[in-house]
């Protein structure tokens, strides 16, 4: 039924009996009404609240801009996401080249959302409705809500804010200020000041953080990286500090974030009357992103690895926000009951599916503390690493006469991990392949990334190899890792091949470092500091250096081997060519 879901155009208005609507949302995503898609939560959250809402999904920004204008004038705002990534990072690879599908659209179909989706979409809405405000939100408007660097224009961009003319930017997980602005817009009162919320205003508040002016980061790139420590620590912290940041003659405001989700907070979220498929305007259409999930349930929100290449600590939070068991066995059933369902659960996960249920010992330590990671450089003393509730949720799942067995496919952190918890994940959860993510072997690069030492990785396939061998299902381990990434040179990828060669790994799950905003490892790539330590950072920017860093993922394949050893003969590394490619290698070249 068309009543079921939102309504995404006039006439499923007129079948509700609507004559208008409080929010119009607008996003890059196709309208999947699922919770693990950012817009049918803050539309489902808000109708739960008792606004009138519609979505208009990848709406056609060309010609005469009809989508735009559909549903008329919304009684509140409007609200703009790009959607589920980046539109930047959807659209092109590692080195800037245009991909030619989109996992959030009909049948893959690329073309669908615009380049910097949320500025395009904003400034449309504010030219056709100007004194209509506009909310923009979203990962794209989140991890842009300061001054960033921008690695498709390469270089450093003003707050989407200035960029988009929006009224207000929430940032990281929307369902509370979405909320609060609802009901602040209803009441005809000031959209400003809402926690987790940022806007620009000409008039500076007397307290807060004052960062680097945008000017000023656009002269010095240690200005830019002190910047982002502040943004981090403070987004660390139960309870921040208002962050400012001047921009020519008017202030970027960004409001502290709201403490974690308590679990009935986010049993709310997920409890929702979800349809969990795609609307049906997409019918005989396959979207890929939702293919990937539909038999999927996320567990938890958060992460607190802080690795220093991902955004799901920036955007979801460093705390973990965990569902109650009730919840989770709840969804499972909803799952079980689709109608292709086959008794094969793709995944109870969650960013880092072995995060469940932890959270510190002593809570108010974990108010005031900046730390980026509760992982490295050490585990903190204070972390709860109880695997007890997370393992009970499994065996309840795989106890339901629907289901005949259920996976692990979200990341694992194998330097959190109990021998009992690593053996029920391999002895009944992987479905033949487990992907774990070392990123790097070598010890200096790991550090930058925040990842740990390589030898937990190696004591983990050890492990796994072990359990295989009692167990007898011959599964495979499949590690995935980064090159180029800031700190990495070329002697380091020809020691990553060599170690991972020794381990008889043939790499396939292997990725170029591509820079996003607000994350560490963008910053010291544009900046070549650390800005913890504000100490030089060796970055690989041109195309040819990455080349030159990816092919040693590929040091078995013959195509390969020719350039791998001019560039360690170049580098004077005869020893590194004999240990990855053979005596013969070596001894070829010398009598050339």
């Amino acid at each position: 039924m068309l009543t079921d879901f939102l309504p995404t155009t006039r006439k499923e208005l007129e079948i509700r009996g609507w004559e208008d609507v409080d929010i119009i949302l607008f996003s890059g995503d196709a309208y999947v009404d699922h919770p693990s898609f950012g817009m049918a939560v803050i539309g489902r959250t808000l109708e739960a609240a008792g606004y009138r809402v519609a979505i208009v999904p990848q709406p056609d920004w060309h010609g005469d801009l009809r989508d735009f204008k559909k549903l008329g004038r919304p009684r509140l705002f409007f609200a703009i996401t790009a959607g589920s990534m980046d539109s930047m990072v959807n659209h092109y690879t590692a080195n800037r080249r245009l991909r030619s599908d989109d996992a959030y659209s009909p049948d893959g179909r690329f073309g669908l959302r615009p380049d910097y989706c949320t500025n395009v979409y904003a400034q449309i809405l504010k030219k056709l409705y100007p004194d209509v405000p506009v909310v923009i939100g979203g990962i794209e408007a989140s991890m842009r809500r300061l001054c960033h660097y921008d690695y498709w224009q390469d270089k450093i961009l003003p707050s989407i804010l200035v960029s988009s003319g929006a009224d207000v930017l929430v940032y990281g997980m929307g369902e509370k200020p979405m909320v609060e602005l609802a009901e602040r817009a209803a009441a005809h009162r000031p959209l400003t000041g809402v926690m987790q919320t940022a806007y620009l205003t000409d008039a500076k508040p007397a307290e807060g953080i004052v960062l680097h002016s945008y000017d000023e980061c656009l002269r010095s790139k240690r200005d830019y990286a002190e910047n982002f420590r502040y943004v981090e620590e403070q987004s660390n912290v139960w309870h921040g500090q208002r962050l400012i940041e001047p921009h020519k003659n008017l202030f970027v405001v960004v409001e502290p974030m709201n403490p974690p989700m308590t679990t009935e907070e986010i049993d709310r979220s997920f409890d929702l009357p979800y349809m969990r498929v795609p609307h049906p305007k997409y019918k005989g259409k396959t979207i890929p992103a939702y293919e990937m999930i539909k038999f999927s349930v996320n567990m938890h929100r958060g992460c607190f690895g802080g690795c220093a290449f991902c955004t799901i600590a920036a955007h979801q939070g460093k705390q973990v926000s965990s569902r109650s068991k009730e919840s989770i066995m709840n969804e499972v059933r909803k799952v079980a009951a689709l109608p292709d369902f086959k008794g094969y659960l793709s995944d109870l996960g969650g960013p880092s599916a072995n995060m469940y249920g932890m959270h510190g010992k002593n809570r108010s330590i974990c108010e005031k503390c900046k730390r980026p990671s509760c992982l490295q450089p050490a585990i903190c003393p204070n972390l709860n690493q109880d695997f007890r509730p997370l393992m009970d949720i499994y065996k309840s799942v795989d106890a339901l006469p629907q289901i005949k067995k259920s996976f692990i496919g979200s990341g694992i952190r194998y330097d959190l991990m109990s021998d009992d918890y690593g053996r029920e994940v391999i002895t009944h959860h992987v479905s033949g392949r487990l992907k774990v993510a070392p990123e790097h072997t070598s010890s200096h690069v790991l550090q930058l990334m925040r990842k740990p030492s390589f030898e937990h990785f190696r004591r983990f396939a050890r492990f796994f190899e072990a359990v295989n061998r009692e167990t007898g299902l011959g599964q495979q381990l499949i590690p995935y890792f980064i090159s180029s990434h800031p700190g990495c040179r070329v002697e380091d990828m020809a020691e990553l091949a060599i170690q991972t060669k020794q381990l008889n790994f043939k790499l396939e799950q292997v990725q170029d470092f591509t820079p996003t905003p607000m994350t560490l490892s963008t910053v010291m790539y544009y900046t070549g500091l650390d800005p913890y330590t504000m100490q030089p950072v060796y970055v690989a920017r041109t195309k040819e250096e990455k080349l030159r860093q990816r092919m040693f993922f590929f040091w078995y394949k013959q195509e390969e081997q020719q350039a791998i050893r001019r560039e360690l003969l170049r580098l004077n590394r005869p020893d590194l060519v004999q240990s990855l490619l053979g005596k013969n290698h070596q001894t070829k070249q010398h009598r050339k």
